[in-house]
This record gives structure tokens, sequence and C-alpha cells, in this order.
């Protein structure tokens, strides 16, 4: 029973494990890559964020309402003095006046009829509720703010686009990366038990007395440092797939799987139709964004020209007041006392020392620097795709002559690998063979990653998705 419980759980992980490694093509992987990486999800957040600010910027053009409530309850009554001979009949007044204070714990006297009579105006609690609406009639600087904040938008969604290119290209890059360490340790594998065996078979023809003990040496040195590249690119390989990872926008310690090879995707990265295609500035990003920079600028020189131009504002409110001397402003005698207005409000701007004035050169210095990086980054393209163009065609050229001579370095080490067991050849002579076959190899290698890599770096240049 105990065995068939492990048995199922031996079973039941791999299937779990089988079913959390994942597997991409290199199109897969720039997919998820252009839906889940870091900076995609944060330009599509700065996306959201500027259309809120669109909506922001709108809202102030609309109709406004707000509402105040204000409850008032003095605990010691404001006092006014009265002269006391604008009454007929003085000592009466006084009378009464005393027998307020008196009532409410006041000490205060009037002692003199030529005085003044204090008197206490209003109810000592008060309420009064108020609801206004506003509403923007004119103001050419809102009208600039719309603008601007569309601008805005444009901005984000540019800044995600080229988000997207960069995604594509570090997705490619890593891509390759981790092929290419894979690759390598196949071919270091194989040279691996090559040398192994080349030692082997020497080390019996030394203990036979056909050959030095120093060509068993030669070949231990060349198999040493195979071992050391093989340990080096080994450790490596955890690296190249944790970036691979990052730039996908998974966890690092998450077991994926690339279902290309280095070849395969040479093959379909071998394009050289793209090194005839035809250049459009306007369709690159950047220059987009150079472009809505500038326009940019423009709509900040006319919203600092639109200062100068009257705002006008309408409103009407509606309130209404209780007052008493205890708070009994919810029963039914209590009166309540309305009031209502209704107003239009026009500001003109007359003189401000030059200030707008000085606002407005500024802004028009700015839009002629922006003017400048629209002209420079165009030619900076330019030269970009250029070259763009000759890396690639170079990144083929070197690909085609590394390939020839890796075959050749291969027919060499073959030759001098027979030499030197038929005894006609050195050791020295085998070992500069082997060490110009493991040269080409990385230099094959390379040569497909630098072709990989040029040709997306040239979609990037030609706007490309």
């Amino acid at each position: 029973m105990k065995i068939k419980l492990l048995i199922l759980t031996f079973l039941s992980s791999i299937v779990l494990s089988a079913q959390e490694k994942k597997s991409y093509t290199l199109d897969q992987a720039i997919d998820y890559a252009l839906e889940n990486a870091y900076a995609i999800k944060n330009a599509t957040n700065d996306i959201s964020s500027a259309e809120k600010k669109v909506w922001e910027t709108t809202t102030i053009g609309l109709p406004q309402i707000n509402a105040s409530f204000d409850y008032q309850n003095y605990l010691k009554q404001p006092v006014s003095l009265l002269p006391a001979a604008a009454f007929d009949n003085t000592e009466s007044v006084i009378d009464v006046v005393n027998d307020y204070f008196d009532a409410n714990q006041t000490n205060f006297d009037v002692e003199s009829p030529d005085g003044f009579i204090p008197l206490a105006f209003g109810t000592k609690q008060n309420i009064n509720a108020t609801v206004t609406l506003t509403q923007l009639l004119f103001d050419g600087s809102y009208l600039i703010g719309l603008q601007s904040a569309k601008t805005y938008l444009q901005i984000s969604e540019s800044a995600k686009e080229k988000t997207e290119f960069s995604v594509k290209q570090s997705v490619i890059n890593a891509y390759a990366n981790v092929l290419l360490v894979e690759e390598n340790i196949n071919i270091l594998e194989k040279n691996k038990t090559v040398l192994e065996k080349n030692l082997n078979e020497t080390l019996k023809i030394i203990e036979n007395g056909f050959a030095e003990e120093q060509d068993g040496e030669q070949l231990q040195l060349t198999l040493s440092a195979i071992n050391n590249e093989l340990n080096r690119v080994n450790r490596y390989k955890s690296t190249a797939y944790k970036m691979f990872n990052v730039a996908l926008g998974i966890d690092v310690d998450s077991e994926v799987t690339l279902t290309e090879t280095l070849e395969e995707l040479l093959l379909s990265n071998l394009n050289l139709e793209l090194t005839k295609t035809n250049f459009t500035v306007e369709n690159h990003i950047d220059y987009k964004i150079a472009e809505t920079s500038r326009k940019s600028q423009e709509l900040v020189m006319k919203y600092e020209k639109s200062k100068a131009l009257p705002t006008l504002s309408a409103f009407v409110n509606y309130g209404t007041t209780a007052n008493n001397d205890d708070f009994k402003f919810f029963k039914n005698d209590q009166k309540w006392f309305d009031s209502s207005i209704l107003g239009v409000s026009l500001n003109v701007p007359i003189f401000s020392s030059l200030k707008r004035d000085s606002r407005t050169q500024q802004a028009k210095i700015e839009l002629e620097k922006a003017e400048r990086q629209l002209t420079e980054t165009e030619q900076q393209l330019k030269v970009a795709f250029l070259d763009a163009q000759n890396n690639y065609q170079y990144s083929i050229d070197s690909y085609q002559t590394s390939k020839e001579n890796l075959a050749l370095a291969e027919r060499i080490e073959k030759k001098e690998n027979i030499k030197f067991f038929e005894g006609i050849s050195s050791s020295f002579d085998l070992s500069n063979a082997q060490n110009q076959l493991y040269t080409q190899q990385q230099e094959y290698l390379q040569s497909i990653y630098d072709l990989i890599t040029t040709k997306s770096v040239l979609e990037n240049a030609l706007n490309i998705k």
C-alpha cells in the first residue's frame, strides 16, 4: 500500500511539474511579453492615467455643483453698542436690556442714559444650507488645456509603442542568448568527448613507447581548457534563463522550455529583402514622439497667449437659513428663510507688467528647441537606419564566412588528428588545429547570434512590429 502511495505521489509531482513548466517559440515568447512584461504593464498604466487626465481637464468646462452646510452656536453672543440718545424712551430700553442680561446671567449694567445701549442681534443658534451651480462659459486657456491633455495621451500611447519595440528586441536577444548557451554546451560536450577519447588513445600509445609523454600532456592542457570553459558556460546557463524570464515578465525561478533551435531561429531571420527596404522616417516611433513633443510645446505657447483673453462664467445658487435660541430646527414650527441668486462673472486681464509676454516668449523659445530636436531626430534616425542596414548585411556576410571557416577548420582538425595518430604530426600541430576549430566554433555561434539581434535592430529602425 505504501509503495502504491509513493508511486502515485511521484507521478503526481511529475504531472504537476510538467504543467508548471512552460514552453515557448520565439513568437509565443514575444506575444506573451507584449502583454505581461513589466515595462508593458507600466506603459499601459501610464495610458490609463493619461485618459483620466483628459477627463479631469474636460470636467473643468462642465457644470460644477457644490453644497455647503453651516451650523453656528454662539457660546457668547457678540454685543453691539447703540447710542442711548437714539431712543425716545431710553429708560425703558435700558430696563429691557438689563433684564435681558440678568436673564442670561451677564454682569453688565447701563448706568448712564447718555451712554450706549448694548444689544445682541440675532439668535444664539443658526443653520445655513446652500447649493451652488457654476458653469464656465468661456476660457481660452481651458480650450488649449483640453488639447494639451489629449496630446499628453498621445505621448503616453507613443511611449507604449516604443516600449513594445524595446521589449520585443529584449525578448529576441534573451531567447537567442539561451539558445546560444545551450548550443555552446552541446559543442563543448562533443569536443570534450573527442578529446577524452584522443587522450586515452594517446596514453596507451605512450605506454607502448610509440609516443612521447609530452603528447599526452599537450592533450591534457587542451582538455583542461575545454573543461573550464564548459563549467563557465554551465554556470552562466542559469543566468541566461533568468534573464529570459525577466524579459517575459515572469518569476525568475520559473522553469521554461525554448522549443526552437538556434539553427531554426537562424533560418527564420535570414531575410535579404530587409536590406533593400526603403526607409520612411515619418513612420519611426522616435520621430512620432519628437513630433508630438513639438506639438506639445506649440500648445504651451498658445496656452500662454490665451491667458490674455477674458474669462466668463455663470453661477446660480439656492440657500435656506434657520435661526433659533434653542436647537429646535427640525420641529414643524421652525421657520426657514430661502434665498437664491443668479450671476455672471467676467474677468478681463489688463496689465501684468509684461509677465504674460515673458512667459509667452519662454514658450516660444522652447518651441524652437523642440523643432530643432525634431530635425535632429530625423537626421539621427536616417543614420541609425543605414547603420542597422549595414550591420545586418555584415552579419549575414559574417555568418556565411564563419560557416565556411568552420567547415574548413573541421577538415583541418580531422586531418591533423589522423596525422598525429599515424605519427607524422606533432601534438603541437594537433593542438593548434583543435584550438583553431574551437575558435571557429565560437565565431560561428556568435555570428548566428549577431545575425538574429541585428535583424531585430533593423526591424525596429523600419518600425516593423
